[in-house]
């Protein structure tokens, strides 16, 4: 049984802040920085002052000619305005295309070639300094969410126009496009309407108001252009949970903030959570009121789980891991509590979700997929995808009689229990998890940052390390950690800043490995054999 069978409106996009402010006008969302868009807002903004904002700039949209039905493509520097013009554009009937501020010029405009005739928000820094000039031929018009260029026309411009009432759309609309990571090439784009959002929405929002209270204040440090924003914020908004909304992931600047307003539930991404290991030493305390921690994104491993459990004081604190895709949303979860320690399974992803997602694991040999023998996953969710806009052959490849192929391998336990050992095209002969290896190493070298293995220039596995304030690696420590593992090439060791990454801070690792391959090193040659001697 799947969510379709559940009357579904869709999740109405466009009016979110509308009916948030009718329920809750006076609850308020946080930010750490100035929205481009409205400068002088404010950091605090109540849910009826958005409402406004959404309601004034959806109005300057449709002054530019924006109609039901336009793509309007966004892309400028990072802000939560990125998540509000996806509302914006949704108010008038439009579909918003979000694009990552992390994407180089290139890829933006071969995603616009793709779109096909949109609309584009971007800013004066982007065009300046990032953007080609093709990207105005590319463009039925520019708009500016901030500064001015010539040839494009600012959003500021437009203020006191005419105001336009909401645009209903039907529930099969589009009323959104994301973008995938981007690990293996050019991003695709996710076309997700109203229905798919509402079957991803309706269960998470049902769990978190069974088990947080009303005044617990939501952080959220989540891509604002990542479709997760967009089942995160409605759920805290509808629900009147006060929002805390995170642009900046430095542990200082985070440990200030959460002590004026003490979250009692995080959502962020694996590697911010990685970042935060620090917070929970921190003499302030910050992560003390957090009674939930939340991540979706990527594999986290169990040595960031038990910190982040270690650090809150609440009663029975609970680490929440869902397995998921943006073309499908969550599908599998488990929790974690601090009796867990930190050499649990981290391969272990826990069980579909009743009601809504179905997971299957197809042999590739015949034989019954094992760990030893893992398998193709796929899985079933009413929060699919409909296509890939401008690539339906793509969406189709990946579609087998309703079924998703992840793009990863694993297994299933005989109590149903979901494994993820690697994506498919991460896979090294001779190396069972790449992800179980990282672990692994995590728990038994804290010094490390980020460990990833790739696929070495001579096709063995090849360790890259990251280390807290890029200290030289410790190799006596490094052996001892993998006498019993099965690697042999000296770890090559980067600065976290320099890895290739992801909207999401996912490690490209494709691409980390052609670097390699190139002779490229984080710390560069001199300072690697220092740290290696």
């Amino acid at each position: 049984m799947y969510l379709q069978r559940i009357r579904n409106k869709g999740i109405r996009l466009g009016t979110l802040f509308d009916r948030a402010a009718r329920r809750h006008p006076t609850t308020t969302v946080t930010l750490d920085h100035d929205l481009d868009l409205a400068p002088d807002a404010g950091r605090v903004l109540t849910l009826a002052r958005l409402a406004d904002l959404v309601d004034d700039f959806a109005s300057r949209l449709w002054s530019a000619g924006v109609r039901p039905g336009d793509h309007v493509v966004v892309h400028k520097g990072d802000n939560f305005d990125i998540s509000l013009l996806a509302v914006v554009a949704a108010r008038i009937g439009a579909i918003p295309v979000l694009l990552s501020p992390k994407l180089d010029g290139a890829t933006v405009t071969e995603l616009l070639r793709r779109v096909g005739d949109p609309y584009l928000v971007t800013d004066r820094a982007k065009l300046d300094t990032e953007l080609p000039a093709e990207v105005f031929e590319l463009s039925r018009a520019v708009l500016l969410a901030s500064g001015e260029h010539a040839g494009a026309t600012a959003l500021a411009s437009l203020a006191g126009c005419p105001r336009v009432p909401a645009q209903a759309m039907p529930p099969e609309h589009p009323t959104l496009v994301t973008h995938t990571s981007g690990t293996t090439g050019i991003p695709k784009l996710a076309v997700h309407t109203g229905h798919t959002f509402q079957a991803r929405y309706r269960p998470q929002a049902t769990v978190v108001k069974t088990i947080l209270a009303k005044d617990e204040v939501v952080a959220v440090h989540v891509s604002f252009v990542h479709s997760r924003m967009f089942t995160a914020m409605p759920i805290s908004v509808l629900q009147g949970h006060p929002l805390l909304v995170l642009r900046d992931d430095e542990p200082e600047a985070v440990a200030e903030l959460f002590g004026r307003t003490p979250p009692g539930f995080i959502e962020a991404h694996p590697n911010t959570f990685l970042r935060w290991e620090v917070l929970a030493d921190h003499p302030a305390r910050p992560l003390a009121g957090v009674k939930y921690f939340s991540s979706t994104f990527d594999a986290i491993h169990p040595r960031t789980v038990h910190r982040m459990l270690q650090a809150s004081r609440r009663r029975r604190p609970r680490f929440a891991q869902a397995y998921g895709q943006s073309e499908v949303g969550p599908i599998a979860a488990r929790t974690y509590a601090p009796k867990d320690g930190a050499t649990f399974d981290g391969r272990c992803v826990g069980v579909p979700f009743p009601g809504m997602t179905g997971v299957r694991v197809v042999s590739r040999d015949g034989r019954r997929p094992t760990r030893e023998n893992p398998g193709f996953i796929e899985v079933r969710s009413d929060g699919r995808i409909v296509t890939y806009l401008g690539e339906q052959a793509r969406w189709e490849k990946q579609v087998n009689d309703g079924w998703w192929r992840m793009g990863d391998v694993g297994y299933r336990t005989r109590r149903g229990c979901l494994h993820l050992l690697d994506r498919e095209v991460d896979e090294i002969p001779g190396v069972a998890s790449t992800l179980e290896l990282e672990d692994r190493l995590f728990t038994r070298l804290p010094e490390l940052v980020e460990v990833i293995i790739v696929h070495g220039p001579d096709g063995t596995a090849q360790p890259v390390v990251c280390t807290r304030d890029d200290r030289p690696l410790d190799h006596a420590a490094w052996a001892e950690a993998v006498a019993d593992l099965p690697l042999s090439t000296v770890p090559v060791q980067w600065r976290l800043g320099d890895l290739p990454q992801t909207a999401t801070t996912k490690i490209k690792r494709l691409e980390l490995a052609r670097l390699i391959k190139a002779g490229a090193g984080g710390l560069g040659s001199d300072e690697q054999r220092e740290s290696a001697a």
